[in-house]
């Protein structure tokens, strides 16, 4: 509301009848008592009330004379934009509170937070908005203090020293003397001056100090040569021979002349002494007869086994011409050891660099007849004996060799010891070996794998799987193996929550696992109930996905090389299946007819793999040609078990491994290994090649996978 006010200015008029009724007052007084006087008004104001006849004094005219001037007229004006407030809203109270935050200060300061990667804001804290006006160090002290008792203590002391100076001034004053005058041994009473607790401040004089000055001098240091050796009567005595030798030989020659200098007598001692050491050397054992010899036996076994080394290299059977589409293994060699006659073969693993070289682990499966271990390393050039000879303290169960570093082999053993040997030394002492203070699995370790973890550190590391339930990450340091478990196998109850039936509680036991060679944290683990479970080294706490389609043991579970999204699966209740992650149903189903001990896929063909079974058979598989039946079933052993298989990367050999310590090759015939245009891959090709067969591998598949009708898949 804006209140506004007009003062009215009197007219002429108005003083002119002003005038006269002041006049008439004067006049008639007595008048004007008697009746009530009207004062002039305009038209638009309202008409007073009459005055009450009251009687007044002269000076009461002059009053009402100056009661006649009128008062401002105020009007209320009223804006456009006024709220309209009912009675209720107008008596409601409105409460405001004041608070003590500093409104000069920002509150939309925000900060990086480096642990979530993002700007966040960050609001006051408690003391923000607290300003300091005026602030004042006192000295007071807790009355039930130790310093406040020290004070006190110290007070009464002075109090009663004062009492006692007092005392002693007061006698000193009355002793007189015996002439009559008094004497008075005044001594001023001593003050203890303590500090003031304000403002004291303590003074000291100083003299000043020259401050201290050093000066270097360097200088180029003299040159400096280093000389090592090692001085003993025989070295003193050969060389003062040989000096005195040569100087005999220049005398002959010269006729006594003796002018020769002293690198040429030096030079001529070094070469009497390398001689020396050359006659000296046992040329039986040293390394370069051991390198002929082993030169020598290859030439030998070469020569002996001729016939085997041309099928080898040049054999291709005809017949395959007649077959349909079948195809034979046709066997190489046998490779085995006296020292391990009574052992079973189980792992086999070819070394990436050198494709003549694989390397057998020799264990038992029959876990009341255990003992030692071994692993050997044997080569295709030499068929006869293995090249390296390692024996351990338990059974080998599995082993593999490191991807870029062919000398590095880890092995699991059945104690749940995991071994890092380096074969290039030419000793059979472990370079790591886990213990129960860096870690260790309490049951057999049925598989280890080297898989680069993608980590900044130049440590080497690899993965074990073992019964006991744990999937370890194994990191070589400096000094020791330590053990990281990655991953837990928790057991899942297939039955429904109604059912009465109990639950199981505890962890499963593994016995393979495969890392998928596209996606590094991806791999799958099969157990011993028969479960296969999709993990992920990012999700260790839980499975991704878990495919039920086995009744026993799963051995082997391995990812296609060429399509990231196929794996295959073997167990021991008779069956092979081939699955695509993305589903929980198997794409196609194999009864082989007899347990199955190890499946792989090969690595020239993606649709291309070979299981071995208890009876004795290699059964090869070609899904591109024959999706039901294998295209070769050949009996290998017969009063054996085939336990392992593992193809050759650069010939077209298979070596499978039989429970009698024995580790055979069999060569493809051509029915088997035509999948591929180039039958043998060449070192020299370019980079763009070898990715225009994966790609040529990896649409194969793609089509296999569209040409299977939903009626085969179980």
């Amino acid at each position: 509301m804006v209140l506004q006010s007009s003062k009215s200015v009197p007219s002429s008029k108005q003083n002119k009848s002003r005038r006269l009724t002041d006049g008439k007052s004067r006049d008639n007084g007595l008048k004007s008592r008697r009746q009530p006087k009207q004062n002039p008004q305009k038209k638009s104001d309202p008409p007073k009330p009459p005055a009450k006849k009251k009687k007044k004094k002269p000076k009461d005219a002059e009053q009402e004379s100056s009661a006649q001037i009128q008062e401002p007229v105020r009007r209320l004006i009223k804006p456009e934009n006024q709220l309209e407030l009912s009675g209720k809203e107008l008596d409601e109270d409105v409460s405001r509170i004041l608070t003590g935050d500093d409104p000069n200060r920002p509150k939309n300061v925000c900060k990086f937070s480096f642990k979530e990667k993002c700007f966040k804001p960050d609001p006051p804290g408690q003391g923000d908005n607290m300003a300091v006006h005026f602030s004042l160090e006192g000295s007071s002290m807790h009355i039930d203090s130790d310093e406040c008792k020290k004070y006190r203590e110290r007070e009464a002391k002075l109090l009663e020293q004062e009492e006692t100076d007092a005392k002693v001034t007061t006698d000193s004053q009355t002793v007189t003397t015996s002439s009559g005058t008094s004497t008075a041994s005044l001594s001023p009473p001593t003050m203890e001056h303590t500090k003031n607790q304000f403002n004291f401040s303590e003074r000291a004089s100083q003299t000043f100090n020259n401050p201290l000055k050093s000066r270097g001098v360097h200088t180029e240091p003299p040159p400096i040569t280093q000389y090592q050796d090692e001085v003993s009567q025989w070295k003193i005595h050969d060389s003062y021979k040989s000096e005195f030798i040569l100087i005999q030989s220049i005398d002959k020659q010269d006729g006594g002349a003796r002018n020769i200098s002293f690198e040429d007598k030096l030079a001529s001692i070094v070469l009497a002494k390398e001689e020396a050491s050359e006659s000296k050397t046992d040329t039986i054992h040293s390394k370069n007869m051991e390198n002929a010899l082993k030169a020598m036996e290859r030439l030998v076994n070469q020569n002996a086994e001729d016939e085997i080394f041309q099928d080898f290299k040049y054999f291709e059977d005809r017949a395959d011409q007649f077959r349909n589409g079948e195809g034979t293994l046709l066997p190489l060699w046998r490779f085995s050891t006296y020292r391990a006659n009574r052992k079973q073969v189980t792992s086999l693993c070819w070394n990436p660099r050198y494709n003549d070289m694989f390397a057998v682990g020799y264990g038992s499966y029959d876990f009341m007849r255990q003992g030692t271990g071994m692993v050997c390393c044997f080569s295709l050039k030499n068929t006869s004996y293995p090249e390296y000879v390692i024996s351990t303290e338990s059974g080998v169960m599995c082993l593999d060799f490191h991807p870029q570093h062919p000398s590095l082999l880890a092995v699991g053993c059945y104690d749940g010891t995991v071994l890092a040997y380096d074969i290039s030394n030419g000793t059979s002492k472990p370079i790591y070996s886990s213990s129960l203070r860096s870690g260790k699995h309490s049951d057999p370790v049925w598989q280890v794998y080297w898989h680069d973890s993608g980590c900044l550190s130049k440590e080497f590391n690899f993965y074990s799987i073992s019964s006991d339930g744990k999937v370890a990450n194994w990191t070589m340091n400096k000094n020791e193996l330590k053990m990281e478990p990655i991953m837990h196998l928790k057991l899942i109850n297939p039955t429904k929550d109604d059912s009465d039936e109990p639950t199981l509680s505890g962890l499963a036991g593994g016995c393979s696992f495969d890392f998928n060679k596209k996606l590094d944290n991806l791999f799958l683990v099969g157990t011993e109930e028969g479960c296969i479970h999709k993990c992920s080294k990012a999700y260790s706490g839980q499975y991704i996905k878990t495919y039920d389609g086995h009744h026993m043991g799963v051995h082997t579970v391995r990812w296609n090389p060429f399509h990231e999204a196929i794996f295959i699966s073997c167990s021991a209740d008779w069956t092979v299946k081939i699955w695509d992650h993305k589903s929980s149903q198997c794409i196609l189903h194999f009864d082989l007819g007899n347990a199955v001990g190890d499946v792989c896929w090969s690595p020239y063909s993606s649709t291309v793999f070979a299981a071995v079974t208890t009876d004795g058979k290699v059964h090869v598989f070609d899904l591109s040609q024959n999706k039901r039946e294998p295209l070769c079933a050949q009996k290998v052993v017969k009063r054996a078990r085939l336990t392992n298989a593992a193809f050759n990367v650069k010939d077209f050999i298979l070596i499978v491994g039989d429970d009698r310590g024995g580790v055979h090759s069999l060569k493809l015939s051509p029915n088997l290994r035509k999948s591929t245009s180039v039958e043998e891959p060449k070192e020299e090709e370019e980079d763009g090649k070898v990715e225009d067969n994966d790609v040529i591998q990896n649409a194969k598949m793609v089509k296999l996978l569209a040409s299977i009708d939903k009626k085969y898949a179980r």
